[in-house]
């Protein structure tokens, strides 16, 4: 298992940016492998808890990868996490 904890980008479908911090990993279950972990922004808004396809999580050194949202949940107040599920190559 490969991880990846720090800071990344989340590209939303319209094109906007939001950055955060991002805590990742590889996973292999019976053959199929894949990536996935959470994302959580340093700011919130309508666009996050309603982004779910189409989106692109950017890491250090522009190295990206398609993601899909598959929750969200409030943490705090005023924060969210965001889980997602990576498709194709892992970025890190």
């Amino acid at each position: 298992m490969t991880t990846y904890s720090g800071p990344a980008r989340l590209t939303l479908v319209d094109g906007t940016h939001v950055s955060g911090m991002a805590s990742l990993s590889t996973n292999q279950r019976g053959g199929i492998e894949g990536w996935g972990g959470t994302f959580r922004p340093d700011q919130t808004s309508d666009d996050i808890r309603n982004a779910s396809d189409g989106l692109y999580l950017e890491l250090p050194y522009d190295q990206i990868g398609a993601v899909a949202v598959t929750g969200v949940r409030k943490l705090l107040a005023t924060q969210l996490l965001v889980s997602l599920a990576g498709s194709g190559p892992a970025p890190f």
